[in-house]
């Protein structure tokens, strides 16, 4: 113990030398508010909420247009309504339960939303929670509405992570690559930009791969395995990246005692279930009826 002490000051020490070298978080010129208006302010987080749900939207109504296409369009309007109570529900809750518990001292502090605090893994169990009711009340089939919500989910990841990099927030481990950045709130020393590395796994890469499916495979007609690859995609991403991001304050302790952050244990779950809907989807392959339209799909 004594040794990892002594490793980790020298790392401390060498990192606090060369940080002159390194872009501090400041000249980037970024402002968390995209628009002041004095009295009332709008953040960037907002907006990258907004901008992942409408251009998941906009991109939903397109996917629907090709043949066998589970829901019409009127579904996808309401879906959108759905979804987005899922979103914030399940996002802040968890973030609550999982994250930060001591909120619950004082109830009205989980309705802060505009302090921050939102955990993806609740959101995306408010959008199944969400999809699963409007499937029954519009007796649609919610496993192959989910296959086509996966596809558009990588939009609100980008914007998302790209949001908390122009916070400043959820910055990594003190590193000294030399693309490294030295948060306000990260002290003194250079840091992994962790947020950047999710935008371009979680959305970027994994936005690819599930266009490469969908238009390119016959995935979508195998229900299930369009949301395997999401909830795959999604968990060794996030999985992988927490290796370089640091532990939220108030979990060190639990990560260190764990030998894993917060992130990781919660994204194991969606690993072993897209496994699964990948493995199984073949056997759940059937003759697809439109929604809307007259073309069936074999």
């Amino acid at each position: 113990m004594q040794a990892q002490i002594h490793e980790g000051y020298a790392l401390i020490t060498t990192l606090l030398t060369a940080a002159t070298q390194f872009t501090r978080f400041e000249d980037l010129g970024l402002d968390p508010v995209a628009i002041n208006l004095g009295f009332f302010g709008i953040k960037w987080y907002s907006l990258a909420y907004l901008a992942g749900i409408l251009l998941g939207y906009l991109y939903l109504r397109r996917l629907l247009k090709e043949p066998g296409a589970p829901m019409a369009r009127r579904h996808a309007d309401d879906m959108i309504f759905y979804a987005t109570l899922g979103i914030i529900i399940g996002g802040r809750l968890a973030y609550v339960l999982f994250y930060q518990p001591e909120i619950l001292s004082n109830p009205l502090d989980i309705f802060k939303l505009w302090n921050g605090g939102m955990a993806f893994h609740g959101g995306a169990l408010g959008v199944l929670v969400a999809v699963i009711y409007m499937a029954k009340k519009e007796k649609l089939s919610w496993l192959r509405v989910m296959d086509y919500i996966a596809c558009c989910a990588p939009f609100g990841l980008f914007f998302g992570r790209l949001a908390n990099f122009v916070n400043g927030e959820l910055w990594g481990k003190a590193t000294d690559v030399s693309w490294a950045i030295i948060f306000p709130t990260g002290g003194p020393v250079p840091r992994h930009p962790s947020q950047l590395y999710e935008a371009g796994l979680e959305g970027l890469v994994l936005g690819i791969i599930l266009w490469f499916a969908f238009w390119k495979t016959k995935a979508r007609y195998e229900p299930g395995k369009l949301v395997g690859i999401f909830l795959l995609g999604y968990g060794l991403a996030r999985f992988g990246v927490e290796y370089f991001r640091e532990a939220d304050v108030q979990l060190i302790e639990f990560a260190e005692r764990t030998g894993l952050h917060m992130g990781q244990w919660l994204t194991m779950p969606m690993i072993i279930a897209g496994l699964y809907l990948i493995i199984t989807a073949k056997k759940r392959r059937i003759r697809v009826e439109p929604i809307a339209g007259t073309q069936s799909v074999s």
